[in-house]
């Protein structure tokens, strides 16, 4: 059954749904939250928090990916951004979080001239993996040609390919495109791609050889994309088509499980949980950790898109700062606004609904609640 609408009569659309419109329904059975396990795996490597940071200056730094390696999660580092561009990138850290609203986006584009630096590259992939966690590490796909080799030279474990869209055929007249997935068949190391935001666009990631998928387009605390481009994907309905995606690949692959990852518009506990009720196998996260004391950008957040150099896509936005990185992911909690604890938020969900895995909580039950029309607080 289509679930088009009309628009218009010369227009029809897929009726589409954010995480805000969607809620999990409770269950006959409950479970005690310490037997939930929020354990998950991508390829060789383990992880006790389905959480990883997302590739944003404002979010990881390598004391930070270290940190939340150590916490059991993921820290991913954007090997685009001033820890690549700057031997020491604080002053300029500092100043962004100093600067006026009408002069932030001129000044960060300045800031972000200076070109990325091999040298650092390696340096900083070092300094992670001199600390025994995991180490992952990202590039947009216009500059993946260019450092990869020295990206996996250093000794990184994932490989994050990620732009605000990327998709497995790219046609450019000037440049010989990125071939995805000749380039992943011939990478040593897992990748994973994104962001992807509809069925066909996720199934052709998945073909490339990718290890996962992240999915969210136009999303995000910081994005401005939808006012921008005009183009913006609801993320409950885009992690619902990925994960069918998914599915119906594992079909056409004889068994091999590409992971799906959210990514955008997760600013709170609830948005997180709804995530994986809609098939994510974990969560990337920007604003959501750039509330720790200890991010980078000093409660201001952004993302590349910020100060593209001709056309900024995003903005510096003022997130604050609500708890260490540790009572953020863990608690105890202070506010009751889905700021804290968003481990322990998730574990009580799922028990709420009878589930002890993360895979097993993709089945939940969800209702169609649309926000506009809620009256609670």
């Amino acid at each position: 059954m289509s679930n088009e609408i009309e628009i218009g009569r010369g227009k029809r659309g897929i009726r589409a749904y954010s995480l805000d419109d969607v809620a999990v329904i409770p269950a006959r059975r409950t479970r005690d939250p310490r037997d939930v396990s929020l354990d998950w795996q991508i390829d060789a490597y383990h992880f006790e928090l389905p959480f990883i940071g997302a590739p944003m200056d404002s979010v990881v730094s390598p004391a930070t990916a270290i940190a939340l390696g150590r916490a059991g999660g993921l820290g991913v580092l954007d090997l685009e951004g001033l820890w690549t561009r700057y031997e020491d990138p604080q002053p300029y850290l500092d100043e962004i979080a100093r600067l006026g609203e009408d002069e932030a986006t001129g000044r960060m584009q300045e800031i972000y001239a200076a070109p990325v630096r091999p040298e650092l590259i390696t340096a900083r992939i070092e300094e992670i993996r001199a600390a025994g966690v995991t180490v992952a590490g990202s590039l947009t796909p216009q500059r993946t040609q260019e450092h990869w080799k020295t990206v996996v030279d250093a000794g990184v474990d994932l490989f994050v390919i990620r732009g605000t869209t990327v998709s497995a055929e790219h046609v450019s007249s000037d440049a010989e495109p990125l071939n995805l997935k000749r380039f992943i068949y011939e990478l040593d190391v897992p990748v994973i791609v994104g962001g992807a935001a509809t069925y066909t666009a996720a199934l052709h990631l998945m073909r490339t050889g990718a290890a996962g998928v992240l999915v969210g387009f136009g999303g995000g605390a910081a994005a401005t994309t939808r006012r921008t481009l005009g183009i913006h994907v609801p993320m409950a309905s885009a992690i619902a088509d990925v994960h069918a995606a998914r599915r119906d690949y594992m079909d056409e692959s004889g068994g091999r499980y590409v992971h799906v990852i959210a990514d955008g518009g997760l600013g709170t506990s609830g948005d997180i949980i709804k995530a994986f009720a809609m098939g994510a196998d974990a969560v990337m996260l920007g604003s959501a950790l750039s509330r720790a004391h200890e991010s980078p950008g000093q409660g201001w957040h952004w993302g590349a898109e910020a100060h593209h150099p001709s056309l900024p896509r995003g903005r510096r936005v003022h997130m604050g700062t609500v708890a260490d990185l540790d009572a953020l992911l863990f608690g105890p909690g202070e506010s009751a606004v889905g700021e804290v604890n968003l481990a322990g938020a998730l574990r009580r969900a799922m028990a709420t609904t009878g589930y002890v895995d993360l895979k097993e909580f993709q089945r939940v039950d969800v209702v169609v609640a649309p926000h506009q029309y809620h009256t609670e607080g």
